[in-house]
């Protein structure tokens, strides 16, 4: 038990490379709040990606309730091409895991903050990509709730997964109060940061503030926190179109971006379907 303890938990609560369970770590990925992901083989020496929660976030119930659903939820919904691909999930001395896909690329967010020049070449298939792969999750019962550019894996190729379904939740038939309304301020819909009845529209509008940041390399509604989110979100102070930031930014896209970005859920899209069927017009990919 103590070689155990010593291998696996540095003083953040962090795994370490070598055997962990039937699986090898080999590298860190990366590193949310919540958890890692390593790239792994398992006994048949076959490449993956797995997630595991913090060491020293095993006892917290939230935390816990959340990672294991996000599991659950993926195992659902992981049969697209535009989904991470779902292997297992478990624990291995305590410890949650989730066995994925393992794809070799960076998120958007990654790739946003390095100008990367893929994004130039296939910003037009990532949007209707991650859209697609948005319409498959709401048409298989579920809602996001944390999409947003570190949420989507980018190939070098340009090929789109859509990952982290931690905070994912059952798609009401009407719009409905949650118990509880965490994920990124940026990101969120003015109905998700006042507390309000929420449906998969929410997502829609998360859709369009990552897809204004893609095509302007801004956020549309900036603040230090959730309270100036809203308040820009509501007020409209200094929104600036996508086309004033970036000319190049098809008519077309802009007007499904600010269609995306209407504060009343009820003159966005209605479903994501016609989100994609626009964005596949507009774009001629």
């Amino acid at each position: 038990m103590l070689s155990f303890l010593r291998r696996q938990k540095d003083a953040e609560g962090h795994l370490s490379p070598g055997p962990f369970g039937r699986f090898t770590l080999h590298e860190l990925i990366n590193s949310g709040g919540m958890a890692d992901i390593w790239l792994a083989t398992d006994e048949a020496n076959r490449t993956l990606a797995l997630r595991c929660l913090h060491t020293d976030n095993r006892f917290d119930l939230t935390a816990r309730k959340r990672f294991l659903r996000g599991c659950k939820i993926l195992s659902q919904v992981h049969h697209h091409e535009f989904v991470i691909g779902y292997i297992e999930h478990g624990r291995i001395r305590g410890v949650p895991y989730l066995a994925m896909e393992y794809v070799e690329g960076a998120n958007l967010k990654l790739l946003m903050g390095t100008s990367d020049p893929i994004l130039e070449q296939y910003a037009g298939n990532i949007l209707i990509d991650a859209a697609t792969g948005l319409e498959h999750i709401h048409e298989s019962g579920f809602m996001h709730l944390d999409f947003k550019p570190e949420n989507i894996m980018v190939t070098r190729s340009g090929n789109v997964r859509l990952v982290d379904f931690d905070l994912a939740l059952p798609r009401p038939e009407f719009a409905k109060k949650l118990a509880s309304y965490p994920g990124t301020a940026a990101y969120m819909a003015p109905e998700l940061l006042q507390r309000a009845e929420v449906d998969h529209r929410a997502d829609i509008f998360a859709f369009g503030v990552t897809a204004y940041e893609l095509v302007t390399f801004q956020k549309p509604f900036p603040g230090e926190n959730a309270a100036q989110v809203l308040q820009a979100q509501l007020e409209r102070q200094g929104f600036v179109n996508p086309r004033a930031l970036n000319e190049a930014v098809p008519v077309a896209l802009e007007r499904i971006i600010l269609k995306c970005l209407e504060t009343d859920p009820n003159r966005r899209y209605p479903f994501t379907s016609v989100l994609v069927r626009d964005l596949q017009r507009a774009l001629y990919v």
